[in-house]
């Protein structure tokens, strides 16, 4: 008779340890998963997610695992590319200034500036895609805030596709489409100036 009282409590009480067993798990799960959510955003853009995403290239190699230490490390890193990406901006802005004058020049037919027009255009090609690159891969925030309605953040990212395809249409043209050269050179550097000066202000 005992026994058999026995059977049910025992059944009961080894219910009720399942259940704070697996609880306690979920937990752990919870936290864990909590843990990685501090350490990335939510949200990264892709050249961000390829290299510095939990599945991201640095990730995979063992070349910067994710943790707290290594994280407080690429935000450090984050902070001295963006500082930089802001420097190369300014100098890159002055280049175009200087390309739009002697490609004025050039155009009213002064060739004696070609050399140094094309080899200008040259370092602010360099330069401009060295700033990009800074840009588009220095390691995620810890968390990306999301702000409601136009802001000057918003505008400089928008305002970045078209200086980027005017880059690049800018330097595919300037042999063969004079005058499409001409005007990509005009867009990109009006929404570049733009770019910078939102982001300023």
């Amino acid at each position: 008779m005992k026994k058999s009282f026995l059977i049910p409590v025992v059944l009961f009480f080894s219910f009720g340890f399942a259940q704070e067993r697996d609880a306690l798990f979920e937990d752990l799960f919870e936290e864990k998963v909590s843990l990685e959510q501090q350490l990335l955003p939510q949200k990264m853009i892709f050249t961000q997610s390829l290299l510095w995403g939990k599945n991201g290239l640095l990730r995979k190699t063992g070349i910067a695992k994710l943790s707290l230490e290594q994280r407080e490390k690429e935000l450090e890193l984050r902070n001295v590319m963006l500082k930089s990406h802001q420097i190369i901006g300014y100098l890159t802005l002055a280049g175009m200034v200087a390309q739009g004058i002697l490609g004025g020049k050039l155009y009213n037919g002064d060739y004696s500036v070609y050399e140094t027009h094309k080899t200008l255009g040259q370092w602010v090609t360099a330069s401009y895609f060295t700033g990009a690159g800074l840009s588009l891969f220095a390691p995620p925030p810890l968390v990306r805030k999301k702000t409601k309605g136009f802001n000057s953040i918003k505008a400089h990212k928008w305002l970045a596709y078209v200086h980027f395809s005017g880059m690049i249409a800018t330097n595919v043209w300037s042999e063969d489409n004079k005058k499409g050269h001409k005007y990509a050179a005009y867009t990109t550097f009006a929404s570049y100036a733009t770019a910078v000066l939102v982001f300023k202000f």
